[in-house]
């Protein structure tokens, strides 16, 4: 499978998306492109997504272990039709937003909004 994207946490692959060490202890979560129903692209502080390493502290999110992530300021969330939203932070979010919004074939994202608590 040819990839479009690949930083080592997240590959966008030509038919899924690939969060790796998802899953304890570090499981690969699959998702493809045409389970995504919408990307939100969300900013980050100390208690909504920056200050999380792996997992949550909302039943409503789930972050992949990126051990850089206090360093990043933005992260995106994916609406996959469950109860729980994959939240991701890749390293270079422009490409991986503009790579899922395609293969999903979603419209253009807007402007980032405040994360939720994680």
């Amino acid at each position: 499978m040819d990839d479009d994207y690949v930083d080592g946490s997240i590959d966008c692959g030509s038919d899924k998306l690939r969060i790796h060490r998802y899953y304890f202890p570090w499981g690969t979560k699959s998702i493809a492109y045409s389970l995504i129903r919408g990307v939100r692209r969300v900013n980050m502080g100390a208690l909504t997504g920056r200050g999380r390493i792996w997992g949550t502290g909302n039943p409503r999110y789930w972050a992949n272990l990126d051990a850089a992530r206090p360093k990043k300021t933005a992260g995106l969330i994916l609406d996959v039709g469950g109860y729980v939203k994959p939240f991701i932070t890749p390293s270079h979010i422009d490409e991986v937003e503009s790579i899922l919004r395609e293969k999903a074939h979603l419209a253009p994202g807007g402007e980032a909004t405040g994360g939720p608590l994680l």
